[in-house]
């Protein structure tokens, strides 16, 4: 299933919602995987009478998982996405499903106003926010949590020298001509997010968290250039 593609103008929203799942299933490893991962730790943090937030929660799929997982009472699972499409697409799954407690609003979260929470999740998300906002967007959650909540944080991340990133970048297109994405469209994808998504390194990220007050950080999920954290305040 093919997505328009145009040089440094990548974009979630127009027609991209109704096939981003099928897309982004192909496009980064361990996908699901990494939603069932959530699911699992969300058990350590989440208590009746809790809230918690995915950041850029696209079509709401983690959240309405997280939704049907939990055996908690009165929590408020709050997705917050920037494009307006996405959050009309996942209204329309939220509703057809008859989600009672999963709640989006478009919203950009360099202004956003947390609430106390439990838990904020960032699934692929901060690296498409422009670096200039991103360590004020830790602070905010880390500001945002209760003591023992947690942040988990999943993103592209660059390698820690060139011959790395020149490694990992091989083995992720291979990964994708195994999806039998065209070598085309690879191609095209590449051109398309320039200045638009911007991984940092593994240390980049760990220092955003590092300012932002994060002492206790665990990495519970990496494959290639592909990495997940567990914060926890």
């Amino acid at each position: 299933m093919r997505i328009n593609l145009k040089r440094g103008a990548w974009t979630f929203g127009d027609r991209v919602p109704k096939k981003f799942n099928t897309h982004i299933q192909k496009s980064v490893p361990y996908y699901e995987e990494g939603h069932e991962l959530i699911k699992k730790l969300s058990d350590f943090f989440l208590t009746n009478k809790t809230r918690c937030y995915d950041i850029g929660c696209s079509t709401s799929l983690l959240l309405t998982k997280l939704s049907k997982f939990t055996n908690k009472k009165d929590l408020q699972f709050i997705g917050l996405d920037v494009e307006k499409a996405m959050i009309k697409f996942s209204k329309k799954i939220i509703k057809s499903k008859k989600i009672k407690n999963v709640k989006v609003f478009c919203k950009d979260i360099t202004k956003y106003k947390f609430k106390k929470s439990n838990l904020i999740i960032s699934y692929y998300t901060i690296q498409f926010v422009n670096p200039a906002h991103r360590q004020k967007i830790i602070d905010k959650i880390f500001a945002a949590l209760n003591w023992g909540g947690a942040f988990i944080f999943f993103e592209k991340i660059r390698g820690n020298d060139a011959r790395f990133q020149d490694i990992l970048t091989s083995l992720y297109l291979d990964f994708k001509e195994q999806n039998n994405f065209p070598a085309s469209d690879i191609l095209k994808k590449i051109k398309s997010i320039r200045g638009v998504l911007e991984p940092y390194s593994n240390f980049g990220n760990k220092s955003y968290l590092k300012r932002a007050g994060f002492k206790d950080v665990q990495t519970i999920f990496q494959y290639l250039c592909f990495k997940g954290y567990l914060c926890i305040k």
